[in-house]
């Protein structure tokens, strides 16, 4: 029988203020444990999301760049009502906790952090995964193979961005459809394609979990950031359905690179834009 541990849980929503739930999971999206107040139903559901989700993060390792450390460190979703974070708990096990909006994002991660190393007494370490890994190899050596080919649709505003902000990587617009629009110079067409496929699902895993953020009032989805040892990944909204995945070397200047991102999402959303639609704006 598997222990519930959902009592260890109520140390954040208890000790970090605008916190409001917390789930432990396993990989293969099983409940641990939850909060008090949260529906059965919905810890389910939280708990199936949250482990595609942090699949598909691991899954796109190669995208931030290379390194020899590409260890996956944490997934946060940005929504206009909340937060959610997703971090390793164990072998096997993640740690899901949502916040309101002005919660304090430093204090919440240390409450996490040290509930994850009490939680250690019950589950082992996680095991790390690195771009060496069956499938990560499988999407960075085609990427490789094609490195010389692009994808044929760059984009001038996210070129600019990219060449401006020192560490910045690479970018692509997503249609909604999940298709790729364009990207920055030089990304290889199959870099872009392999990508756009993870990010579509990490964006429905993304709009899935509004319910666990908060009250359901006008919630939008803002982004989704992954953070690996070796870079970033920054999942943002573009209107119209559309998305732009972005991404940038661990040491990067990670608040230009996001202010500079959100300031040209305006310019791309009305490239993406119905006609109608766009002569409006």
């Amino acid at each position: 029988m598997i222990e519930d541990l959902s009592w260890m849980l109520e140390d954040i929503v208890a000790n970090v203020p605008r916190a409001r739930h917390a789930v432990l999971l396993s990989a293969d999206g099983l409940p641990r444990g939850s909060t008090e107040g949260m529906d059965a139903k919905d810890v389910r559901t939280i708990s199936a999301a949250m482990a595609g989700m942090q699949s598909l993060s691991r899954a796109t390792s190669h995208f931030a760049g290379p390194g020899e450390d590409r260890e996956w460190n944490q997934t946060i979703i940005e929504f206009s009502h909340g937060w959610i974070f997703l971090i390793g708990a164990g072998q096997g096990a993640y740690l899901a906790a949502a916040a309101a909006p002005d919660v304090d994002m430093q204090q919440i991660s240390f409450r996490m952090h040290r509930l994850v190393a009490r939680l250690g007494n019950n589950l082992t370490s996680p095991p790390r995964v690195h771009a060496e890994d069956a499938g990560e190899r499988t999407g960075q050596s085609r990427a490789q193979a094609q490195a010389g080919r692009g994808t044929g649709i760059p984009i001038a505003d996210l070129d600019e961005v990219i060449g401006q902000v020192r560490g910045a990587r690479h970018a692509v617009l997503l249609g909604a459809d999940g298709l790729p629009r364009g990207a920055t110079t030089g990304m290889s067409q199959d870099l872009a394609d392999t990508i756009s496929a993870a990010m579509t699902g990490i964006h429905a895993y993304s709009r899935a979990t509004a319910q666990f953020a908060g009250p359901l009032k006008e919630a939008h989805w803002r982004q989704t950031v992954i953070e690996f040892q070796h870079g970033w990944i920054f999942l943002i909204s573009a209107g119209h359905g559309a998305f732009l995945a972005a991404a940038a070397q661990h040491d990067a200047d990670i608040e230009e690179f996001t202010t500079r991102l959100h300031q040209v999402v305006p310019h791309l959303s009305r490239d993406l834009a119905p006609r109608g639609e766009a002569s409006r704006a």
